[in-house]
């Protein structure tokens, strides 16, 4: 089963307060989309897909020689269904991958990537919650204590039979999803998950930069 992977990387990155798109911010010595296609590229997806600001496409284009690069849509949503009409036809097994999780060690990947040919519709990497969990209402009351045991923080690259997602965007009647996985789950299909990893954290504001640096940082030191 050939895989390929799509690259969310339209993300303008406001609370990052940065002054280029999200994923041009460097760390550990390169933009995150460049990590991001590297990690997807070791772990054998020769196609790489990466969805970009609109504005922007030129100059992502030569950060990353050999992917092909799009113009985002308006939500994360319409990138991924934009980049999944681009992937060639021989591919089964499709990756999407967040650039804001440009860190997410290849093992992960490839954990996705092989549980997918073993059999499953998608599969998402997940971690543990350490924090006791409350659902609280609008007005900030507490509603209820949830059960963290049964509890995960999901993760990307998240994997999909090809088919499986594409008729998941198809189906789809909102316009901007939590994740691709909450798509499949819309149709009644079953989601695996995997071990995910620390280092995959999604890099949001400044202290998400230089928490996700630190751990790789102590990764290869």
């Amino acid at each position: 089963m050939t895989a390929a992977a799509i690259v969310a990387a339209a993300g303008r990155g406001e609370r990052l307060g940065a002054r280029v798109p999200k994923a041009l911010v460097e760390v550990c010595g390169a933009p995150l989309v460049v990590h991001a296609v590297t990690v997807m590229r070791s772990a054998g997806c020769d196609d790489v897909i990466v969805a970009a600001p609109p504005e922007s496409v030129e100059e992502f284009a030569r950060l990353v020689p050999g992917a092909s690069v799009i113009a985002g849509g308006a939500t994360r949503q319409a990138s991924v269904a934009a980049a999944l009409q681009m992937l060639p036809a021989d591919v089964d097994v499709v990756l999407v991958h967040d650039a804001a999780r440009g860190l997410a060690p290849a093992t992960v990947a490839e954990t996705v990537i092989a549980a997918v040919r073993a059999g499953a519709d998608a599969v998402v990497p997940v971690l543990p919650l350490a924090d006791t969990v409350k659902e609280v209402d609008s007005a900030g009351w507490v509603r209820r204590t949830l059960d963290r045991a049964a509890l995960r923080a999901v993760q990307t690259p998240q994997g999909f039979r090809r088919l499986v997602l594409e008729r998941a965007h198809q189906s789809a009647t909102s316009g901007n999803s939590l994740d691709d996985a909450s798509l499949v789950e819309a149709l009644g299909l079953t989601v695996r998950t995997v071990p995910g990893d620390p280092a995959a954290l999604k890099i949001t504001t400044r202290a998400d930069l230089l928490t996700v640096a630190a751990l790789v940082g102590e990764r290869v030191g």
